[in-house]
């Protein structure tokens, strides 16, 4: 017998050989017809791998991610055996599953792939699906996975296992069809019960341009009919509310060739956005004891070897700038926190003095692969809200909390209350990536999890996503679809202080070395304007609206009261602008619909007489007549229930 030790610490004894669907089915029937995938001591097994040893096995339905992630990955190999039918002599690579889905990069060689195939090929996989082929994974010497792939003359899977180990190569087949794989399968076909075949896109071979381009065919599987029709329409209603879309309706920003890819263009709409954004935290920033600091856009290639950015980022960065003087390089700001470190280094500091809060929106750059690039999402260039806390070790554990809060602070100001965090740590297993001793990685990982713990954080422990010179608290924030972001992120770093030699003097007159706290609660204006254009549809915040209100007089006769109108309403603050075009007010109504103003003010011989307005939400509820007054009350009253004020503790 063995034991097995499950999530919620329970042990079941099961006799050796056991399988994981065989502990399943002994917690119960009903749950095993669930369990999709396993893991055992933290290895991903198949549900019918044998079990000849002590230890923790998890289990996995649908509904967990490690399930998707494993019925995707079958999803691929079904994929691959579909296309194989209609393209017997196209060349599998690889085939991932990946955050909604799966891909596979095949070469059809002289053929072609056109959405024109996809429903064959779907139907194919279906009725494939339902023969409930099992996946079967078993191990194969080097020399014959070699032979196999070379007599499939098949270079690709060829160079994949000439990099592997023999002993560590496995097969999986399911009906006539064969993969190499590393494992990670459900049970068998028949679980996949609907698919759809969502694109096709061109992908070189391992990422590198120089390499054969292939055909890279996305698809997404469900384990029900109902879950693919539900996905179908959250992507509809996503395509509505695609902040390249919405940003071009909204004449916010715009991209040029001539520019050059990836460096958006902000219109007079969005630049007066992002302005107040920044002003918004910039007020908030104030009150917490940040000093707003400026850096130039470029910097010398030392000072990047020096933080140790470029030896981690330098090929993902722009190519040197060249000066007339010999040997000197210059690289376009990749990132902000080296600069900062040099502005601590101008003078000596005092524990008296600390902590030292500098903060700025600065520009940065990074060379994106231009295949990578996505609206303002993913960009060349983009600004930062970036501020580095420098303080003492006795003052970590409150100035990362007084962070928490300021991030905390800008999620209520916009909407945003379905978020998650995850303290990102170190890769236990692959420590090389990662720069500075052992010791205080511990200190600065435990400063996190005490932070969020006390703050009462829902936090998830993950491995592998720090910083490379730190760990982080990130902000998990869920969108109106439902869909996940990264937003905002914290770190505490002990090694930047140490690379840049910054001290300051103690209370004992000693010389130490202060920490350094790295904060971004929007991490770059232009992906968070993104994210928030997708989440509010473009209906933002009414504090935040390029405009609050259009005027829109019935006839030229009132234009002139319009323009008093308007002048009072700017009295209080209120953004607007007349549509004085010679357009019928139902044709105005609706272009102004589409802009997203929140208010409409409907302008006539009755209003004029009165001295009154005639009010219009967006959306078409009418609000009715009344004064300039009650209106800036009305609008004071929705800004105030969503823009607080920030308290500092």
């Amino acid at each position: 017998m063995i034991k097995i030790t499950l999530p919620d610490g329970s042990i079941k004894e099961v006799a050796k050989n056991s399988t994981p669907m065989d502990v399943a089915k002994s917690i119960s029937e009903g749950f095993a017809r669930n369990v999709i995938s396993a893991k055992f001591n933290n290895v991903t097994v198949e549900t019918s791998t044998e079990l000849t040893e002590d230890g923790s096995l998890l289990l996995y339905t649908w509904k967990d991610s490690e399930g998707k992630k494993a019925f995707w990955h079958s999803s691929a190999h079904l994929l691959a055996q579909a296309i194989l039918n209609f393209y017997p002599n196209a060349k599998l690579t690889i085939g991932p599953a990946i955050e909604n889905g799966f891909y596979y990069d095949i070469d059809f060689g002289d053929e072609t792939l056109s959405d024109n195939d996809f429903k064959k090929i779907e139907d194919k996989m279906i009725e494939f699906a339902r023969q409930k082929f099992e996946f079967k994974l078993r191990a194969i010497s080097k020399a014959d996975a070699l032979q196999y792939y070379k007599e499939q003359h098949n270079e690709f899977k060829v160079e994949l296992i000439e990099n592997l180990t023999d002993g560590e190569i496995t097969f999986c087949d399911h009906a006539d069809f064969t993969d190499l794989c590393r494992g990670g399968h459900i049970p068998n076909t028949g679980f996949i019960k609907a698919v759809k075949i969502m694109s096709v896109a061109g992908a070189y071979w391992r990422g590198d341009e120089k390499n054969k381009q292939l055909t890279r065919v996305y698809g997404i599987s469900f384990p029900k009919q109902k879950e693919l029709t539900e996905y179908l329409h959250l992507l509809e209603e996503a395509k509505k509310r695609d902040h390249r879309k919405l940003g071009k309706e909204l004449e916010l920003f715009t991209f040029s060739q001539k520019v050059g890819q990836g460096l958006p263009l902000w219109l007079p709409k969005g630049a007066a956005l992002r302005e107040r954004l920044e002003n918004f935290l910039k007020k908030a920033q104030k009150k917490a004891g940040y000093e707003m600091v400026i850096t130039p856009h470029i910097g010398q290639k030392e000072l990047y070897v020096t933080s140790g950015h470029y030896a981690k980022y330098g090929e993902d960065s722009f190519q040197p700038i060249h000066t007339p003087k010999e040997d000197e390089e210059f690289l376009l700001k990749p990132m902000n926190c080296p600069h900062h470190c040099e502005i601590f280094n101008t003078k000596p500091y005092s524990y008296k003095d600390l902590p030292k809060r500098f903060a700025e929106f600065g520009t940065v750059y990074r060379y994106e692969q231009s295949g990578e690039l996505h609206g303002l999402t993913r960009v060349r260039g983009f600004t930062q809200d970036d501020a580095h806390i420098f303080c003492t070790p006795e003052q970590l554990d409150q100035e990362f909390k007084n962070v928490i809060d300021l991030v905390l602070y800008v999620f209520s100001c916009l909407g945003f209350e379905n978020f998650s965090t995850q303290v990102s740590i170190r890769d236990m297993d692959n420590l090389d990536k990662y720069i500075g001793d052992v010791e205080t990685w511990e200190i600065a990982e435990q400063a996190i999890i005490n932070a969020a713990k006390d703050k009462g954080l829902d936090y998830v422990i993950v491995e592998g996503e720090a910083a490379f010179y730190g760990p982080k608290l990130d902000f998990m924030v869920k969108d109106a679809l439902g869909r996940s972001w990264q937003l905002g992120t914290i770190q505490v770093d002990y090694n930047l202080p140490k690379r840049f030699d910054l001290t300051y003097k103690g209370a004992d007159n000693q010389l130490h070395r202060p920490v350094m706290i790295h904060r971004a609660p929007f991490g770059s204006m232009e992906r968070f304007i993104a994210l928030l254009l997708e989440h509010t549809g473009g209906n933002f915040p009414l504090w935040l609206m390029p405009e609050q209100v259009i005027l829109l007089p019935i006839s030229e006769k009132y234009e002139k009261y319009s323009k008093k109108v308007l002048q009072l309403l700017e009295n209080y603050e209120i953004r607007g602008l007349i549509d004085d075009r010679n357009e019928k007010t139902g044709k105005k109504i609706r272009d102004a619909e589409v802009t997203k103003i929140p208010f409409m003010i409907i302008i006539g011989e009755d209003e004029e007489n009165t001295e009154t307005i005639s009010v219009r939400k967006h959306g078409g509820e009418d609000l009715g007549k009344m004064t300039i007054e009650e209106f800036s009350s009305l609008v004071s009253k929705e800004i105030n229930s969503t823009l607080q004020e920030f308290k500092f503790n």
